[in-house]
């Protein structure tokens, strides 16, 4: 295997080399991947050690990486139990949203960017901390990060475990060199029995994976500022409808764009709360807006709060807001999911009991929105009939009312994911063994 790993490790430096030129405009227009560079070749932050006088550095270190904000939000349970069995919890992100959330909910002296995978940049991290548990959120199969995490001596798991439909073709083709590659593994805990059996035939150990459930299901509900209070009072000074389009990729805002004119046609006071998932497009969006004449106001603008929102649409070009603001939703839109990119996460909306409807494009959420179509609790739409879909909901309270309760309820029938992590990655460390 050393041989594979070798190759391997050269191919990516090969990869890096002919993408570098991509990189660096991403970093110069959009100021992409610069924050933390340094961190990702395997400068390990000063931040992060911690003084030996300080009794934080006598716990022992449980390393969790998640990639980005959806796995951030979805570890905060486990890593908030895990503080609570005397561990210290330092965490990685991938992305630079994931890294400003991380940071705001487990302080930056616990927070850093993931290493590149290569020995060279991932050793120092595991000098620095010493981790005894290194845990994985959902799908990140680095092989020398995993080589390394198992020789560290360092307790391994991977935790919500899922595997993707797009994924699963391609992973296939590497079965073989994929179950010497997951062997460090100690303990797979699958989101579902599909993804337990998608592991098995990637070669997982049969006797490594288990089934816990998804920890979508156990984060919290959202934090209201008071900002987005205010913004809140603004909307629903009217009465009328109000729609928010969540994590709106691009190709998707035009269809939501369309559908809102059909509801000004009825209820010209109605509100669109439009939220673009990626940063970078706030100002292609606010572009789009203005080309199609439409009146938008910017949450960023210092008077948001106090503008007059009847009949126009609320660009909320802003982070970490969203969740809160589907409060004040009559109908919830989940954007990535009306064009082919796999979905977002329903379950925000349905902590406040609103109706949510979702394109035909959910494949990286399939289990979730199984849970929900069984109950009835999600309406699917197309593109071309998102109008009508909201039309109809907002002309029959009775029916929009029920969809939202059934869908709260099937968001707390399915929690206790986090607990059932918890007490098996405990035993792994307390036990030795799986």
């Amino acid at each position: 295997m050393t041989g594979v790993y070798f190759l391997y490790s050269a191919t990516l430096a090969v990869l890096l080399a002919l993408t570098l030129p991509c990189w660096l405009v991403q970093m110069l227009r959009l100021g992409k991947y610069r924050a933390g560079l340094k961190e990702r070749f395997g400068l390990v932050p000063s931040r992060i050690r911690l003084p030996q006088d300080d009794p934080a550095a006598r716990l022992p270190v449980a390393w969790i990486h998640a990639v980005s904000v959806g796995e951030v939000l979805a570890i905060a349970p486990l890593v908030a139990q895990l503080r609570e069995q005397s561990f210290r919890v330092v965490v990685s992100t991938t992305t630079h949203t994931g890294q400003r959330l991380a940071r705001d909910k487990f302080d930056a002296a616990n927070v850093f960017y993931f290493p590149l995978d290569f020995a060279h940049c991932i050793r120092p991290y595991f000098r620095a901390l010493s981790p005894a548990l290194v845990i994985l959120a959902e799908t990140e199969f680095w092989p020398n990060f995993l080589r390394l995490a198992g020789a560290s001596g360092a307790h391994l798991a991977i935790v919500n475990a899922r595997i993707s439909d797009r994924s699963f073709p391609r992973y296939l083709r590497f079965r073989g060199l994929l179950g010497r590659v997951l062997s460090p593994v100690e303990l797979f805990l699958a989101q579902s029995e599909g993804d337990a059996e998608r592991l098995r035939a990637l070669g997982a150990a049969p006797e490594r994976i288990e089934v816990s459930g998804n920890l979508k299901f156990d984060v919290a509900p959202p934090v209201e500022s008071a900002t987005v209070a205010q913004l809140g009072r603004q909307l629903w000074v009217s009465g009328a409808p109000i729609v928010v389009a969540g994590s709106t990729v691009e190709g998707e805002e035009d269809y939501v764009l369309a559908a809102f004119r059909m509801l000004l046609a009825k209820y010209p006071a109605a509100s669109l709360v439009l939220a673009p998932r990626h940063r970078e497009r706030f100002e292609d969006v606010a572009q789009l807006l203005t080309s199609r004449g439409i009146r938008f106001v910017r949450r960023s603008a210092p008077d948001a709060a106090e503008q007059d929102l009847r009949g126009v649409v609320l660009l909320l070009d802003t982070l970490g807001e969203l969740a809160a603001i589907y409060r004040y939703a009559d109908v919830a839109f989940v954007g990535g999911s009306l064009v082919p990119r796999g979905g977002h996460n329903i379950l925000e909306p349905a902590f406040f009991a609103r109706a949510i409807v979702t394109g035909p494009h959910t494949e990286n959420f399939r289990d979730i929105l199984a849970c929900f179509e069984s109950r009835k609790a999600v309406v699917r739409c197309t593109a071309e009939n998102l109008g009508d879909t909201f039309l109809r909901l907002l002309g029959e309270a009775d029916e929009r009312d029920a969809l939202g309760k059934r869908a709260q309820q099937v968001l707390l029938e399915q929690r206790g994911a986090t607990a059932r992590s918890v007490a098996r990655v405990l035993e792994l460390v307390r036990g030795g063994s799986a």
